[in-house]
């Protein structure tokens, strides 16, 4: 459990300067990336029209956070996690205006295609770690949801340029939003250098290393503390074990809910989008609520619980229905979905000592990531066989079936976590 950090003590405010800048920082680079990515996918989709190459595009982007996650987590609980965060911005910014020009040039190839998104996956395995580990370092003591509430209300409102993605996509192509892209990225990386807050953890890293040790070395036992302290850690095991189910899922619905809109309906994507919606507007409602509103510590743990199994049901069966009915099932998973990460960011963060943090972080990223991949290829495997909302449909059962194994079955150890007092 952290001892209370110094340069935050008896600060009460959330908006501190450095809270800010990272904040707008986000904001920025979060609307860029929305609106590129979406672009990227129906590009994808346009030149390919094949399910089982969407699935490859995807993959090939998630793949790389499958290692990276682990490795960078044990580094940058030793370096700068800021340094980190602005220096891979800059390099985000230069390889989205690089591409842009190739694109604009008029040259193209699926596989270079693929192997680009490879290395900006890498850099977000790498930038996501870092950033999850260096943002609950500026945020004052006690205010943990309501950081992250608004962290989860900004993701949410960087997907309004999905619209304006469309509608740019058609009229002027990829290569200008991937420009547009670049300079957000730029941007943010230059605000992201103003953080004055002190790593502390880094001399208190240095502190406990052997002199003799080399780098290579206490890499890999770096590393395998990291998993050391996630396993003997019951209540986060299982908080792991969870979410790696969720994240296999989470990758079959990212295979599947696009392509079935397309296919089985005209200008499917518009359709997509309009439904989508309403899941963004529960997101965005849902985000303020917890902002404004504190959920009670001991409910903390049977809220999330609940939750999790509500949005799975959603999930799994919104697509049988009507466009109605699917918009008010897409605003429960909304409100559901921005409580889930509300919970259990904010526990899990103040839980975890800071010198802990980038090792814990990446092994939780690097089983997300490697249940979002087997979700990914069964996805696109299986769809070849069974109709694709069916197979969503198995997924998220198997999904309420893990929160009740791993989160109600280790009730004990879980509620330790997300019942505790920030």
């Amino acid at each position: 459990m952290n001892a209370q950090r110094p340069d935050l003590k008896n600060k009460t405010t959330l908006w501190t300067r450095d809270f800010t800048i990272i904040t707008l920082g986000s904001v920025v680079s979060m609307f860029g990336n929305a609106m590129s990515g979406f672009a990227m996918s129906l590009m994808v989709l346009d030149i390919s029209e094949s399910t089982l190459l969407y699935s490859i595009y995807i993959a090939m982007f998630t793949l790389p956070q499958l290692f990276m996650p682990v490795i960078s987590g044990a580094l940058l609980d030793r370096f700068s996690r800021k340094r980190t965060i602005y220096s891979l911005d800059f390099i985000s910014a230069f390889l989205y205006i690089l591409m842009a020009g190739v694109l604009a040039a008029g040259w193209f190839s699926f596989p270079v295609f693929a192997l680009y998104c490879y290395v900006l996956g890498s850099i977000q395995s790498i930038y996501m770690v870092a950033y999850e580990s260096f943002y609950p370092l500026l945020i004052s003591e006690g205010n943990f949801q309501k950081a992250y509430s608004i962290a989860s209300v900004l993701e949410t409102l960087s997907a309004v340029m999905v619209p304006v993605s469309t509608f740019l996509y058609g009229k002027l192509g990829l290569s200008p939003l991937l420009f547009v892209n670049g300079i957000c990225f730029f941007i943010a990386a230059l605000m992201e250098t103003r953080i004055g807050a002190e790593e502390r953890y880094i001399d208190e890293q240095k502190r406990n290393t052997p002199e003799n040790s080399s780098p290579v070395r206490q890499v890999l036992t770096d590393t395998k503390e990291g998993f050391r302290y996630l396993a003997a850690e019951k209540g986060l095991l299982a908080i792991a074990a969870y979410f790696t189910f969720s994240a296999v899922c989470g990758g079959v619905s990212a295979v599947i809910v696009l392509p079935y809109f397309k296919r089985t309906f005209p200008n499917g994507e518009y359709w997509y989008m309009f439904v989508m919606a309403f899941s963004l507007a529960g997101r965005a409602i849902g985000g303020m609520i917890h902002y404004r509103i504190k959920i009670p510590a001991k409910l903390r743990y049977r809220t999330a619980l609940a939750v999790y199994i509500i949005i799975s049901v959603c999930e799994g069966v919104y697509l049988y229905f009507s466009f109605r009915v699917m918009m008010l099932l897409c605003f429960i998973i909304g409100i559901g979905g921005v409580t889930s990460y509300t919970i259990r960011i904010s526990a899990t963060q103040s839980y975890v000592p800071d010198e802990k943090k980038g090792r814990f972080n990446g092994a939780f990223n690097m089983l997300n990531t490697a249940g979002a991949l087997a979700g990914e290829f069964a996805a696109g495997t299986l769809t070849v066989f069974i109709a694709g909302r069916t197979v969503l449909l198995l997924a998220m059962l198997l999904c309420a079936l893990a929160a009740v194994c791993f989160i109600g079955g280790g009730k004990k150890y879980v509620e330790k976590i997300y019942n505790r007092i920030e």
